[in-house]
């Protein structure tokens, strides 16, 4: 079946049908030619989750109502937000797509001081309506319970403000690799707690600077190594979700 969206709360949508309106009302009703009693997934805005009926099919909106709350946990017990300095191309459009098939809860980019590319306000407000976009459609497909969400910063310093925000940060970097480090990423998939919040953070195509490395680390960040080989730095987020995934999901 298949899985939208809604911007209002479970509680708040109770007493009043449910309604699928604007892009989601012409996905269900041009592109998935949905009819009355056919269903879906209903997914609110506090990770509720329902299989809800279509009841009636307007000009404008789609109404249904709710059948059953859906139990399966489909999320990872830690929320993951997975930081990028800016990349060429549209490296960034896989990685939020497969991210969030993967798991991630947010996706942040920065520009980074070895990245190529330049954008301005104007060009990460367009990109970030697009990545929104592309999360949200990934989540729909991969049945998440939680839409990620995406900020994309203009300068370093705002980047560098969140830090606060989360409870342990991880810097992928591939000098650490190199010199063999294996454990910190291990250590803090054991430590960490259920509800916690993860940073982590990968470099655009040139890595990390140096001195980036040690603005991070004063910030509370540790270095951590994704295993013996280099990876590119698309690929490098998808394993570091991978692991999380096999560790969280898999090891119960």
């Amino acid at each position: 079946m298949q899985r939208y969206f809604l911007e209002e709360s479970y509680d708040a949508s109770q007493g009043e049908p449910l309604k699928l309106t604007g892009d989601d009302f012409h996905h269900a009703a041009h592109v998935m030619r949905m009819k009355v009693s056919d269903k879906c997934y209903l997914v609110f805005s506090d990770s509720v989750a329902v299989v809800a009926e279509v009841t009636e099919i307007g000009a404008e909106a789609i109404l249904l109502k709710e059948i059953e709350k859906e139990t399966q946990e489909k999320e990872l017990p830690i929320a993951i937000t997975i930081a990028c300095g800016y990349t060429k191309g549209d490296k960034l459009d896989l990685v939020v797509q497969k991210g969030t098939e993967m798991g991630a809860s947010r996706f942040v980019g920065f520009p980074g001081q070895t990245s190529v590319v330049k954008w301005d306000g104007k060009k990460l407000a367009k990109r970030q309506e697009r990545l929104t976009k592309i999360a949200k459609e990934a989540a729909e497909q991969s049945h998440r319970h939680v839409q990620p969400t995406v900020s994309l910063y203009e300068k370093a310093k705002e980047f560098e403000a969140v830090f606060s925000d989360y409870d342990a940060i991880l810097i992928a970097y591939e000098e650490s690799a190199k010199q063999g480090e294996a454990g910190e990423l291990v250590k803090t998939f054991q430590t960490i707690q259920p509800n916690q919040r993860l940073l982590v953070i990968f470099g655009p195509e040139g890595g990390l600077s140096p001195n980036e490395i040690e603005t991070f680390q004063a910030l509370g960040g540790n270095v951590c190594a994704l295993g013996p080989r280099i990876l590119r730095a698309e690929t490098a987020p998808l394993y570091l979700l991978g692991a999380a995934s096999y560790h969280f999901d898999l090891l119960v």
